[in-house]
């Protein structure tokens, strides 16, 4: 199995990539609009320098070369989208070439090229008419294209996560929509799935494609090459059109654009997260998955850590940030952190009401047993429950639910009352 990928990224910009028209998101459309950004002849485009250093930015995160120069075509093909009849994007002088990127089983997926380029309009389809809104023509976006590498749909859900917190670090808002194209092959011809909006459909499209290969040549039979569409509602690609080659668009050097020096534009500090998850992990011996889905899209769960590391013991404070997270708390100060540590090391459940407690720096308090009344506790439950060790016998992980009713009603430590819950029913299965 081969996967390739092309994503494209809308660039945080505020301007269009070759003209001045806002890229703020509205509703209302036609409104950010010129005659640049329509398409109408006699428009000259100006390039956006802002777009080549976030496209730069993303190009040295992902580990590519980084050209001197660079220059623009016109890829041709005829859609309404289009007023022009071409999109100006590049080809063999990209801003970034021969990449990668590590996921988190350590297989680097290579990187063949970032590129950047103008958006489409948008077209919104009716029952019997379809409408264009030229408010999104122009948007400046980067294009990633990834050699073949992707050899599973969790190598694929792998690429899709790192390659977003490397976005999130570089201030790309994760949550616009970001659109695929997606090259699979199990047989010898590749099949593409066009424009693939949002990483869920990705994902979706990807798992149905395999599927649907992998039925045909257990039949005997071989996939064609050909593109397709993912139909979101109905969850199946379905037959578009031919695979069309680059030949086919017509690529010719975009007239009105030079070419650019672009050696002195500045790259944008960022943090690389899959970096610094690997240095605490190697620090901690600690999973560095598990550090990396911590702070991944949550740079207060990164500065927490770097700046309490040498204070506490790590494997409270990443449970410390996992409960932080849960209660979607956007600030701690050094005490409610430390309050937080004491109760996770104590054994204490985190509650609603423990974390109100302790961001108000309040005394947190314990109803707690006496260790003859959580045995009192335990076998009234019991008692009170028959059925429980019937079925305990049978699943042995029914311990934890009956400890979790225990804690839950005093509040007592998890551990202790856990341990004293086997052993209750172990010893009442033993007496009868």
């Amino acid at each position: 199995m081969k996967i390739g990928l092309e994503i494209h990224v809308a660039l945080p910009t505020k301007s269009k990539l070759f003209c001045n028209c806002s890229t703020e998101p509205i509703e209302e459309p036609n409104v950010n609009i010129c005659p640049i950004c329509m398409g109408f002849p006699g428009s000259k485009p100006s390039l956006n320098e802002e777009a080549i250093v976030i496209a730069k930015s993303i190009a040295k995160t992902l580990n590519c070369k980084i050209r001197d120069k660079i220059s623009f075509v016109r890829k041709v093909y005829f859609y309404p989208d289009l007023p022009k009849s071409f999109q100006i994007t590049q080809l063999q002088e990209s801003i970034g070439f021969d990449g990668a990127l590590e996921i988190d089983n350590e297989k680097t997926i290579a990187i063949r090229r970032v590129q950047i380029e103008e958006d489409p309009a948008k077209i919104i389809r009716g029952e019997n008419y379809s409408l264009l809104d030229f408010n999104r023509s122009g948007i400046p976006l980067v294009e990633i294209v990834t050699e073949p590498d992707i050899q599973s749909e969790d190598e694929l859900k792998s690429f899709i996560f790192t390659l977003k917190a490397l976005l999130y670090y570089l201030g790309i808002d994760i949550d616009r929509e970001i659109k695929s194209d997606l090259n699979i092959s199990l047989g010898k011809e590749r099949v593409e799935i066009k424009n693939i909006t949002g990483t869920k459909n990705l994902i979706e499209a990807a798992r149905y494609e395999i599927d649907r290969q992998t039925r045909l040549i257990n039949k005997g039979m071989e996939p064609v090459k050909e593109t397709r569409s993912y139909d979101e509602k109905e969850r199946v690609t379905k037959t578009s059109r031919e695979k069309e080659s680059d030949e086919e668009y017509g690529y010719i050097y975009e007239p009105d654009l030079p070419e650019y020096n672009i050696e002195n534009y500045s790259i944008k500090g960022t943090i690389d997260p899959i970096k610094k998850a690997r240095e605490l992990s190697d620090k901690y011996s600690y999973s560095s998955k598990t550090i990396l889905e911590a702070i991944a899209f949550d740079r207060h769960a990164l500065d927490l850590i770097e700046k309490n590391q040498d204070k506490y013991h790590f494997d409270s404070l990443m449970q410390a940030v996992t409960e932080i997270k849960r209660f979607k708390l956007n600030e701690i100060d050094d005490t409610s952190l430390r309050i937080l540590i004491e109760e996770i090391e104590g054994g204490f459940q985190i509650d609603e009401d423990t974390i109100k407690s302790i961001v108000k720096h309040e005394k947190v308090r314990h109803d707690e047993l006496e260790s003859s009344r959580i045995d009192d506790e335990i076998r009234k439950f019991i008692d009170e429950n028959p059925e429980v060790l019937k079925r305990y016998v049978k699943n042995k992980k029914l311990a934890d639910y009956v400890a979790g009713e225990i804690i839950k009603r005093y509040k007592s430590k998890p551990k202790e009352v856990l341990k004293r819950t086997i052993e209750i029913l172990n010893s009442m299965i033993n007496q009868n």
